[in-house]
């Protein structure tokens, strides 16, 4: 890492990815153990609703979701799970002990991993439309069960290409069906906070990094298309970029109308630390700084 906010050293990063690749939707072991849900998994599933710490919607959870979790357990990637981090329209977000198989994955240290779990039944895919419409991944997938499969899975390989281009987001560890684990930004005081809920001492240097970030997304080939500062966390003196579920690659028919539109986000609340820039400007320097 170099300079302040950290800015982290690029992989060897590969070409722009193909935004048509295929996304595997077919049932997992989740849905045999949630089909033949035995005494065991009925023994977990009760557990789990009824703890205080683990709020269940029944409107947003099915057996297969509980079932997911049962396997993650089961596998060695959670240990115990804990209470919420954040509540949303398509997902929640947990903290969780982590096991063996996610410690191997940690940094030394670390404990804990934060467990996404995009509903099956409740979801609204008002808000995921123009990020699906134009995507035949999506367009044949039909029923919304396979629609959040796929997109857990893709919010699982954007983590997984950003942190090669360098971005700093939440270091991804596995997918479970609709389950998504990885690292948990924050401490045992709970979740960092976004830049929005923080005093920026230095906003100059904050907007740099944050716009490096963007270029890297850009040159590795994905735009995150929901970017502004309540999707980045401040923590350990570093900018952390979350919520990529949505982030399409360069080949998204919609793809520079995502990215201006990031760009007049960030530089909308760098005004608002006092900064002379503009959207228009940075996407400029996005381009001239970029080869595609």
């Amino acid at each position: 890492m170099t300079g302040e906010y950290g800015l982290l050293e690029p992989d060897e990063s590969d070409a722009p990815g193909d935004e048509f690749e295929q996304i595997d939707v077919s049932d997992t072991e989740a849905d045999r153990i949630a089909r033949e849900r035995d005494r065991e998994f009925d023994q977990f599933r009760k557990r789990i609703k009824d703890s205080d710490r683990f709020k269940v919607d029944d409107g947003a959870f099915d057996d297969a979701t509980f079932a997911a979790l049962y396997k993650l357990v089961q596998d060695g990637y959670v240990d115990a799970i804990g209470g919420p981090l954040s509540t949303g329209k398509e997902a929640n977000v947990y903290n969780a002990l982590a096991g063996e198989r996610s410690l191997e994955m940690l940094r030394a240290g670390e404990e804990e991993v934060a467990m996404k779990v995009y509903r099956t039944r409740a979801t609204n895919f008002q808000d995921m439309r123009e990020y699906l419409v134009g995507d035949p991944r999506f367009e044949e997938l039909g029923d919304k069960k396979k629609i959040v499969m796929a997109w857990t899975r893709k919010e699982l390989s954007n983590l997984e290409r950003a942190r090669k281009a360098g971005v700093r987001v939440p270091r991804p560890i596995t997918v479970e069906r609709n389950v998504l684990i990885m690292e948990y930004i924050g401490t045992e005081d709970g979740r960092a906070k976004r830049l929005t809920e923080v005093t920026i001492e230095n906003p100059d240097t904050a907007f740099e990094v944050v716009r490096e970030y963007i270029r890297r997304l850009y040159a590795a080939g994905l735009v995150h298309g929901d970017l502004s500062e309540y999707n980045v966390l401040f923590y350990d003196g570093e900018l952390v970029v979350i919520d990529v579920g949505q982030a399409v690659t360069v080949h998204h028919p919609n793809a520079e109308e995502f990215l201006e539109r990031d760009c007049e986000n960030v530089a909308s609340f760098f005004r608002r630390q006092g900064m002379d820039v503009s959207g228009e400007e940075l996407l400029a320097w996005v381009y001239e700084h970029t080869d595609t």
